[in-house]
C-alpha cells in the first residue's frame, strides 16, 4: 500500500511484489473500506463433526497408538456420536504431528522375495 501512496504505478507494483492487478485493486479497496488489511474470516459454518476430536486424540493415542485409522473412526463414533471418514480421521492426525509407525515388535509382511537380489531366474 505504501508503494502506491507513493505514486508507483499500479503496473509496477503488481510487478515488483508479483501479484496480478485484480489482487492489488482488492486490497486497495479493503484498504479505504476497513483501514486495513487484516484477513477476513474463512466463510462457512465451523466444522462439527471434528470439533472435539483434536483434544481428544491425544490421550487416545496414548493408550491405542497402534490403531488402525478405521478403528480410530469407530471409536470416535462411540465416543461422539459423530461418524468421521478414514480421510478426516488422517488429517486430524496429521495436525497433531503424530506419524503412524508400526511397531517393532510386528512379524514382517509375508510377501518376501523368492530369490536373492540379482539372482537369475530360470
Amino acid at each position: 500500500m505504501a508503494a502506491v501512496r507513493r505514486g508507483v504505478p499500479r503496473a509496477e507494483v503488481t510487478e515488483q511484489f508479483m501479484v496480478s492487478l485484480a489482487t492489488l485493486k482488492r486490497w486497495l479497496k479493503q484498504w479505504r473500506a476497513q483501514g486495513d488489511l487484516s484477513m477476513k474470516p474463512v466463510p462457512g459454518r465451523p466444522a462439527v463433526k471434528t470439533r472435539g476430536l483434536a483434544a481428544a486424540l491425544p490421550a487416545r493415542l496414548a493408550t491405542h497408538a497402534d490403531a488402525t485409522l478405521a478403528e480410530q473412526c469407530t471409536w470416535w463414533y462411540a465416543v461422539s456420536g459423530l461418524e468421521v471418514s478414514p480421510s478426516t480421521m488422517s488429517r486430524a492426525l496429521t495436525r497433531l504431528d503424530w506419524t503412524r509407525k508400526k511397531r517393532r515388535g510386528q512379524r514382517a509382511s509375508a510377501t518376501r522375495p523368492s530369490a536373492t537380489p540379482g539372482a537369475r531366474r530360470r
